[in-house]
Formats: C-alpha cells, sequence, structure tokens
C-alpha cells in the first residue's frame, strides 16, 4: 500500500476511529455555528453604529427634543441604541415632571432620579443586545484546541494499542494513525482562531459603543436637569 496516497485530508478523516471522528464533527458544527454568528455580528454592529452617528448628528443638530421624541416613537421601527435610551430618559423625565408640577413638595433630584434609572434600564437592553453572541465566540475560541487536542490523544492512543500487537513498527504503520489523530487537533484551531479574532474585534466596537451610550447619558442628563 502506498502511504503517500492514502495521507490525503478526506482519507484521514474517514479512516479515524469513531471517537475522533465524533469529536471532528462537533468541532465542525461548531465552527459553522461562530461563523454564523460572525457575520450577524459583523451587520448588527455596523447597524448600530451607524445608528448612533445618525441619531447624534439629529440631536446634536439645535432642533426641539419634544419634537424628535415625537419622531422617535412615531416611527414604524423599534427604537434601538441610542435612540432607545433617549426615549426612556425623556419619556420618563415628562412623566415625572408632570408629577412633580402636580405635587409641589416632589424635588427636582427625584426627576432626575427616576430619568437616570429609565436610561440606565435602557442602555442594560443595548448592552444584552450588543452582547449576543460573544460569550458562544468566547467559548469557541477558549475550549475547541482542547476538543481537538481530546481527539488527538484519542487517536494516538488507538494508534499505539494498534501496534502493540506488531512484532516491528515501521514509520509506515505508525505515521497514518497519529496524523489522523493530529487532524482534530487541526480543526481545533481551525474552528478556534476565528472566534479569538472575531470575538476581541466585536468586544472592541461594543465598547466604542458603550462609551459612546453613557457619554450621551451624561450630557443629556445635563441637558434635562437644566430644563427641570
Amino acid at each position: 500500500m502506498n502511504v503517500t496516497n492514502d495521507m490525503s485530508i478526506f482519507t484521514l478523516v474517514s479512516g479515524a476511529s469513531l471517537p475522533v471522528q465524533v469529536v471532528m464533527l462537533i468541532l465542525l458544527l461548531t465552527s459553522l455555528a461562530s461563523w454564523w454568528y460572525i457575520f450577524i455580528k459583523v451587520f448588527s454592529l455596523k447597524a448600530a453604529a451607524e445608528n448612533v452617528d445618525q441619531f447624534e448628528a439629529q440631536f446634536w443638530s439645535g432642533g426641539d427634543l419634544n419634537e424628535l421624541y415625537e419622531r422617535i416613537g412615531s416611527g414604524r421601527k423599534v427604537p434601538q441604541g441610542m435612540a432607545s435610551i433617549f426615549q426612556a430618559g425623556l419619556k420618563e423625565f415628562i412623566r415625572h415632571k408632570q408629577q412633580k408640577d402636580a405635587q409641589k413638595d416632589a424635588e427636582i433630584s427625584d426627576v432626575m432620579e427616576a430619568t437616570r434609572r429609565a436610561m440606565r434600564a435602557a442602555y442594560n437592553r443595548e448592552l444584552d443586545y450588543l452582547d449576543s453572541h460573544l460569550p458562544f465566540l468566547a467559548s469557541v475560541g477558549s475550549v475547541s484546541p482542547y476538543i481537538g487536542l481530546f481527539g488527538t490523544v484519542w487517536g494516538i492512543m488507538n494508534s499505539f494499542r494498534g501496534l502493540s500487537n506488531v512484532a516491528q513498527a515501521t514509520l509506515s504503520q505508525v505515521a497514518p494513525g497519529i496524523a489522523e489523530a493530529l487532524v482534530a487537533t487541526a480543526i481545533g484551531l481551525f474552528a478556534a482562531i476565528p472566534a479569538v479574532i472575531a470575538y476581541n474585534r466585536f468586544a472592541a466596537n461594543v465598547d466604542r459603543l458603550l462609551v459612546r451610550y453613557e457619554s450621551f447619558m451624561e450630557e443629556f442628563t445635563n441637558i434635562l436637569q437644566r430644563r427641570a
């Protein structure tokens, strides 16, 4: 038998033991799922950044905030990102401001505290949305090499068990089994490396968006406090 002809990837995978093949299948499905989530996050984070740019342009254009609030609320789409924080904060501010006018003993600090809580709740919802799928990518990046290593160790152990019945082991007998086992590690790295790169990139983008959200919340709070 020509060993060289039997060293193709397809032959190595098909010739591996069942546990190693199961490991390879798990890693392959994990890699496909991570790529699916990577594409989802690319478009969702890009859309979130564009929404922030558009809203900031409208907010700082000098127009009336009540008109901006009505325009956001009358849209067909549910407000997201900074627009959601703005809507939640101004809605709570107007509601408590009306109560303050009806109850003279109400303090401005109470109004502002309720407004901050409303914006913080909206901020946390946006944080959950931006962080979606990132834990999965982090898990793939950290666990996949170990899953592949498990398949490699199992394959090498199986290969050496087969050699125990051979009087004289040669390279042609050892190489295919070890190569089959190492394919599992290679697939594990193939799944892990893109997931790690994507996670780091997306986490940095999310952090930048969250900083912009927090800065807007502080600036908007100051504006509402002057209006109160």
